[in-house]
């Protein structure tokens, strides 16, 4: 392996690296988990009422979502919950996934100053 081919896969490991460690945006992350969470209600109740299996117990979910009925109304108000709900969930955990990761680096810097700290005193 020669020095341009180290160079390079080093950049990149560092690189893939510092973006493990980037902040998730909040917003983005609540927003794609209720879009997610949005559609797998609605396409639940979607595929419940058109197959006509209504062995199915959605309709336990109008005890979470007021409103929600086994109908083509209650998917889109399901979907709506199920938005809100979502986007609640994945802006909470962005928030604590960033929180963990700031500590996480903070221990670590600390750690490695401590480190190279430690025979400080016998270079002088």
């Amino acid at each position: 392996m020669n020095v341009v081919e180290q160079t390079l896969g080093r950049e990149a490991a560092v690189t893939a690296l510092t973006r493990s460690f980037l902040p998730l945006h909040k917003s983005a992350f609540g927003l794609a988990v209720g879009a997610a969470a949005a559609l797998l209600i609605f396409v639940a109740t979607a595929v419940v009422l058109i197959r006509g299996d209504h062995d199915v117990p959605l309709w336990l979910l109008r005890q979470y979502f007021s409103g929600y009925r086994v109908s083509w109304t209650g998917a889109f108000v399901g979907a709506a919950w199920a938005f809100f709900g979502g986007f609640v969930m994945g802006w909470f955990l962005a928030f604590v996934r960033n929180f963990l990761v700031g500590m996480l680096l903070i221990y670590i810097r600390a750690k490695a100053e401590i480190a190279y700290s430690r025979d400080l005193l016998d270079h002088i």
